[in-house]
């Protein structure tokens, strides 16, 4: 009997149900899908990858001799759970991007937004003149934010300097 030969890895480490959800995150299929059945994908999908990651954790701490074994036989190796989980791990991903461009604003939205906000913007009842032709010097006021200092601190630094200066003058 002939053993089956499998064109992709991912189809030699997961089960039939896995297998089933990793491929409706191909896109082709992916595109297809409504939000609520993209939200309940990757919830399963989520859950599987958890189970492989935990599972891969016990089959490590087997390995290691830190923890009991699970099954009849100690793990000795964990390459395709971590296979596994990396593989799922990825179809996450694809459905989580596919979630976030449905929910994403459109061009249209953001536009409108910005312009909203634009019209909201408070506007100057009295701009400044500016500067004008006359004689004279005319006072330039300074286009740099004032920068207030704290009382507390300026206090603070000049007894500072003053208790310095009498450690220096005893």
């Amino acid at each position: 009997m002939a053993m089956p030969q499998h064109s992709n890895p991912e189809d030699r480490l997961l089960s039939v149900a896995e297998h089933e959800m990793v491929a409706q995150t191909m896109p082709p299929a992916l595109d297809q899908l409504s939000k609520e059945a993209l939200q309940a994908l990757a919830k399963r999908l989520r859950s599987a990858r958890d189970r492989a990651r935990r599972i891969g954790r016990q089959q490590k701490r087997e390995i290691r001799g830190k923890g009991d074994p699970k099954g009849a036989v100690p793990a000795r190796d964990n390459a395709g759970t971590e296979a596994k989980a990396q593989a799922l791990a990825e179809a996450v991903t694809r459905v989580t991007g596919a979630l976030r461009k449905l929910n994403a604003p459109s061009q249209a939205e953001l536009t409108r937004k910005a312009a909203e906000t634009k019209r909201a913007a408070p506007v100057s009842q009295h701009p400044g003149a500016g500067t004008t032709a006359s004689k004279g010097m005319q006072p330039k006021p300074s286009r740099r934010p004032t920068a207030k200092s704290d009382p507390r601190e300026v206090g603070r630094v000049s007894q500072a300097g003053k208790v310095a200066q009498a450690k220096r003058d005893r």
